[in-house]
């Protein structure tokens, strides 16, 4: 922890103040005594802001937490040995070429989320409280990619995230540290891996598709069955249906419909007749006007 500009500024205006007293009285040693105490204030004033705690020990004994704010520390008794920071404070963390419970080599990239929320523990239960919680929180994940198996870690991370903030929050518990949470930021498996999970995905997916038009065919072919017990039901309908067909045939351009001689009779009645009929005075009769030849113009002869 680095010196304030207040403890400097104060060790400075003490210093300065005892010279110049020293000069107006003429006495050597009210500048001496001014520039020790202001070196007397430079050790034994502190600024803590405010999310830090001082422990202090005095004599080498746990004694007091202090801050934030102005607080004061006498000199070769008492020392500061850590500020401890109560905000929230993120560690990136990873575990390389770790096996799954399935075999497979993977590299996973997380983030650990925690608080001091007891100094006096942070700074007496462990020699150094933030590589202690990197390194349990990088154990914890290795333990935790061993138990999992492959398509659960890439599924479902919530779950694995639960586990894990469980486990740090544990270990850390002694030493005056709660986990809040962890994320896990990406989870990467050997290139030809990812090949063959692709090529997977890919089958799984042409698979569902012709499973699809299975039932679409299925569909169809009831719907077929439906609609020929309806026309052995009814073959008025049936006729219609035919008569129907051989429309939309000749709507079409450039085309020629044949018919057998005896389909007409198969419709049987004069309604087959008169629809048939119909459909010649509507296709036949325009077709036959356009193949008509065109008469000639004569061009009058000039006198």
């Amino acid at each position: 922890m680095g010196l304030h500009p207040f403890t400097i500024g104060l060790f400075a205006a003490l210093a300065a103040g005892g010279v110049a007293f020293s000069v107006i009285l003429q006495q050597p040693w009210v500048a001496a005594a001014g520039i020790a105490l202001g070196f007397l204030g430079l050790l034994s004033i502190r600024i803590a802001q405010e999310w830090q705690r001082a422990v202090i020990l005095r004599l080498g004994r746990f004694d007091r937490l202090k801050g934030p704010g102005f607080l004061v520390v006498v000199p070769f008794v008492e020392t500061v040995p850590y500020w401890i920071d109560l905000r929230t404070i993120t560690t990136p963390f990873t575990a390389e070429q770790t096996l799954t419970k399935d075999g497979v080599s993977v590299d996973v990239d997380a983030v650990l989320f925690w608080r001091v929320v007891d100094p006096k523990k942070a700074a007496l239960e462990v020699e150094n409280y933030r590589q202690a919680i990197a390194w349990s929180a990088q154990t914890a994940l290795r333990d935790i990619i061993g138990e999992t198996d492959l398509a659960e870690m890439l599924t479902g991370r919530q779950k694995i995230d639960n586990r894990l903030q469980e486990m740090i929050g544990q270990r850390t518990e002694p030493w005056g540290i709660k986990a809040l949470s962890v994320e896990i930021r990406d989870v990467k498996i050997p290139v030809a891996l990812q090949n063959v999970m692709s090529m997977q995905a890919q089958a799984e997916r042409e698979r569902q598709a012709r499973v699809i038009l299975g039932d679409s065919e299925v569909q169809v072919a009831n719907k077929f069955h439906e609609a020929a017990l309806s026309y052995t039901k009814n073959p008025v309908a049936l006729h219609l249906r035919a008569l129907n067909i051989l429309l939309e045939g000749m709507k079409q351009n450039s085309t020629v419909v044949i018919v057998p001689s005896n389909a007409v009779e198969t419709m049987g009645g004069v309604g087959a007749m008169a629809g048939v009929t119909s459909l010649a005075k509507e296709f036949a009769v325009p077709r036959l006007q356009e193949a008509a030849p065109r008469p000639e113009m004569k061009r009058p002869e000039s006198s």
